[in-house]
């Protein structure tokens, strides 16, 4: 609850989610994120509230990479066409950013690798090998949404590597039934590979008292969260078999991104 009738004026940061930058975005994008988050930034202004609105273009996503081999064009060359495309649309809009950046600048790319030697540092990053998906057409493993198949738990034929949309399981690119490399279509072999993981496990009773003690949160969006720390929470993994991203900072991970 927002209680505005005091004469103490607070400070806020109003944020929108970060569009990727493989696509022009569709009406609804900008209704659902950027427009409601818009209209809350101008309502705090009317009311004499200091607040910095920010948002920016995703440009590292898998979704970017996916689209450039299908388009076979650089993936740096489609997100900086789709952010300035996205930047016009906003401006349109007359969309109230007081900044409105991309992934793909020194700064970001700085506070990132930063950030994770960090995390690496008090413990919650670990090493290993893996067996992953790789399709021998394209000559590359596959992450994510490079890979799609049916869904082991509600038997969707549209799940990806990283998510099911429609019964919303985080999945594995190996736990998919019949994968196929988003791509070409082929069905990949397993090849064997080393990648760098976020220990959630570790982090699974800090993360459920945060959430329980979030007075803010969405009832159904606190379910959600309680009922996937409930399960048990997996390693997800932050490198990449990819060639665009940010370079991971890791010691041995010289070839991998984030």
């Amino acid at each position: 609850m927002i209680n505005l009738t005091n004469n103490k004026k607070g400070k806020w940061v109003v944020t929108s989610g970060w569009p990727y930058v493989n696509a022009t975005p569709h009406l609804g994008n900008l209704i659902g994120s950027t427009l409601s988050a818009d209209v809350f930034a101008r309502f705090l202004r009317m009311n004499g509230e200091e607040v910095v609105f920010v948002s920016g273009s995703d440009s590292h996503g898998t979704p970017i990479s996916v689209e450039a081999k299908k388009l076979n064009v650089p993936a740096k060359d489609l997100a900086l066409k789709y952010h300035k495309i996205i930047k016009d649309l906003h401006e349109k809009w007359q969309i109230s950013f007081d900044n409105y950046t991309i992934t793909h600048n020194p700064t970001h790319i700085e506070f990132v690798k930063k950030m994770n030697l960090d995390i690496q540092k008090n413990g919650y990053v670990k090493e290993k090998e893996i067996e992953s998906l790789y399709c021998e057409k394209d000559n590359l493993f596959l992450p994510d949404r490079f890979v799609e198949g049916t869904c082991p738990n509600c038997t969707d034929d549209g799940a990806r590597g990283d998510q099911c949309d429609k019964c919303q399981k985080l999945l594995t690119p190996l736990e998919l039934i019949k994968p196929r490399c988003a791509i070409c279509g082929n069905t990949p072999v397993i090849k064997k590979t080393k990648h760098w993981y976020l220990d959630l496990p570790k982090l699974q009773d800090q993360l459920k008292r945060l959430i329980e003690e979030n007075e803010i949160m969405p009832d159904n969006a606190r379910k959600m969260c309680l009922n996937s720390i409930a399960e048990g929470l997996p390693e997800r993994a932050i490198t990449r078999d990819i060639e665009w991203g940010i370079p991971a900072p890791f010691k041995g991970a010289e070839n991998k991104t984030i």
